[in-house]
């Protein structure tokens, strides 16, 4: 079977998606470009800031992506088969994840652009805000976590995306400066600006750079330590790792401080063209390569073509995987879903959308593109991300979901750019390079989204602790030291299952806020449309953190049953964190939607809206 197939169902799904529920979704909680939206009512050059529709657009899709939609669905294929990984995007993603966005980037420009969080306290009252603002807080720390490690391991497979990457962010701050200081023209810096992110390529692909010495770099690598100091550790193996992920985190704290029109805003908008570029050049190659050129690839001495070389299914349990004998249990439910997280649904994206997006939107219509469309494009970014797998075979050395992405995603994502006459030993970098600018993204918006969750949790400072903890540098701080000690002394296959489950769980939680809303705003509205995505959800994420806890974490890690045991101080440590964390959230979640419930049902049965404080809601 050709992958130009899974290509082809994955647009006709995803553009019918748009064209129908889409428009349906945009009637249905009357987006009306009349009103007035936070970004314009609240501007102040610093986080309120009216932005354009393309560049908004790139700043949610490339804030929102990351690098899950790409390493989740590769590894949920190599473990139960490409077929069910597929299946769960293209239905998921239009019916689940993308109404998760739109309902929750709606809901926070009717609440004056706040977070989820606010927008649930006024209807439930304080208790529900502060437990979903601490939930959402412990959600961003192993975003920030798993995503630094992931830059960083990218930074070290590809070093020619770290001399790429460094430059790309120094041009956004100049375009920043084009656009905001000297109040140039739009057309002519995207023109200029984009031009030099390509460039930039060219120059990461004549210039790499390493922190740390070690062997496999490309020729002409430039590494700037022969050693690591002592206090960088080996993360993974590798001392260069560990430390590009100090490196990435400086750098997402930095990011996240800074007025959104510095870098947010003009490096999203040019890194979408990079992004676009990649995502649009891989199908268009699909097709070319399909019916005209062929590729002119190779990987392990076997020459790639179109053809799914995969298997499709591999069992409930993928006991027919490649990497059975590598892999603890892993039934398909509730494990396949928390594995492919972002792709089909994200509760992340509840946060960007409350926390950034709405304070940036211009008109209320383009919460159509922007909430649903840029989840739908985050749907097929996982559909070419199964299809530069599937033709791949198995790399030597990959034995966990980054080994597989990293070395899969970029060679077999090169290899279908061949098809357009690149040179594959150019392609396979670039494609590395557009996985890390949507990482770098989310992971200083994640940093920034983090640092709202405690202001919110502070409000209004009265003593002084609470004034030191709403400080931006002191918050910032402690978000990245927390993802630093959780990164140093955790293992990535236990912190990506966490992590899926938790960004999942707190989809379920937005879906319930976004449920409540809606019943509070107007009692004829239909409630099926978020309900149903927040029962499902539920159930699935409560189940995968639950295993996760009991089964991989306490019965294995701890008590060495189910697995191997933890043997270091440092290892048992982080077990025992990970379990706190995995039933605090359930905890918080189960909470939260309760709470929730019972407010749907008293207003739904009651017949009036009402507030926490009993007032009249008004929320237009």
């Amino acid at each position: 079977m050709n992958v130009i197939w899974l290509i082809a169902i994955a647009l006709v799904v995803l553009g019918t998606a748009y064209f129908a529920y889409g428009r349906y979704m945009a009637r249905f909680l009357e987006l009306d470009d009349s009103r007035t939206t936070p970004a314009h009512e609240y501007e102040d050059g610093q986080e309120y800031v009216p932005a354009k529709k393309p560049v908004l657009l790139g700043h949610h899709f490339s804030s929102i992506a990351g690098g899950a939609p790409i390493i989740g669905p590769i590894t949920a294929s190599f473990v139960w088969g490409w077929v069910p990984a597929f299946l769960w995007i293209i239905i998921g993603n239009p019916l689940f994840g993308a109404v998760h966005d739109i309902t929750a980037l709606t809901s926070s420009i009717r609440h004056r652009g706040r977070s989820i969080g606010y927008v649930l306290g006024e209807y439930v009252g304080q208790r529900g805000k502060q437990m979903l603002l601490w939930f959402a807080f412990l959600t961003l720390i192993l975003v920030v976590a798993a995503f630094a490690l992931v830059v960083s391991l990218v930074f070290d497979a590809y070093p020619q995306t770290a001399t790429a990457s460094i430059i790309y962010v120094l041009l956004a701050l100049a375009f920043g400066v084009w656009l905001y200081q000297l109040n140039l023209s739009f057309w002519g810096g995207t023109i200029l600006f984009v031009a030099g992110v390509f460039a930039s390529v060219w120059v990461g692909l004549q210039y790499p750079i390493a922190l740390v010495s070690a062997s496999g770099y490309p020729a002409g690598t430039i590494t700037l330590l022969e050693s690591a100091p002592g206090f960088v550790p080996a993360l993974l193996g590798s001392q260069n790792i560990g430390a590009w992920v100090l490196v990435v985190l400086v750098y997402a704290a930095i990011a996240s401080i800074t007025p959104v029109w510095i870098l947010l805003q003009p490096r999203d908008y040019l890194s979408s063209f990079l992004l676009y570029s990649g995502l649009g050049g891989a199908v268009l190659a699909v097709v070319v390569g399909t019916f005209v050129t062929g590729l002119s690839a190779s990987a392990g001495g076997e020459p790639i073509s179109l053809s799914i070389t995969m298997n499709a299914w591999n069992g409930f349990f993928g006991a027919n995987s490649p990497f059975a004998d590598q892999l603890p249990l892993m039934p398909l439910f509730p494990l396949l879903f928390v594995t492919i997280s972002c792709g089909a649904i994200s509760g992340f994206h509840s946060l960007v959308a409350s926390g950034t997006t709405a304070k940036q939107l211009n008109r209320e219509s383009d919460a159509r593109l922007i909430g649903y469309g840029a989840m739908l494009l985050e749907g097929l970014l996982s559909a070419v991300a199964i299809a530069a797998v599937v033709i791949v075979a198995v790399q030597p050395g990959a034995t966990s979901g980054i080994g597989l992405a990293l070395p899969n995603f970029a060679t077999g994502g090169g290899a279908i750019l061949t098809a357009l006459g690149i040179p594959h030993s150019a392609a396979a970098p670039f494609m590395a390079l557009v996985l890390v600018a949507f990482l770098l993204t989310s992971l200083d918006t994640a940093t920034r989204l983090g640092r709202y969750m405690i202001e919110e949790l502070v409000a209004t400072p009265d003593t002084t602790t609470q004034q030191v903890a709403k400080n931006r540098y002191v918050n910032t701080t402690v978000i990245i030291v927390a993802a630093y000690i959780l990164l140093s002394t955790g293992r990535w296959a236990d912190l990506w299952t966490l992590f899926g489950g938790a960004n999942q769980l707190l989809a379920a939680i937005a879906l319930t806020v976004g449920t409540v809303w809606i019943a509070n705003w107007d009692r004829t509205k239909q409630l099926y449309s978020t309900s149903i995505p927040l029962a499902v959800m539920l159930v699935i994420t409560v189940s995968s953190l639950l295993w996760t806890a009991f089964y991989t974490v306490i019965g294995g890690r701890l008590l060495g049953i189910t697995g191997s045991a933890a043997t270091g101080w440092a290892d048992q440590l982080a077990a025992v964190f990970q379990v706190t964390i995995a039933l605090t959230l359930v905890g918080l979640a189960l909470a939260i939607v309760w709470i929730g419930y019972k407010n749907v049902r008293s207003v739904r049965g009651a017949g009036q809206s009402v507030r926490a404080d009993s007032g009249p809601v008004d929320d237009d």
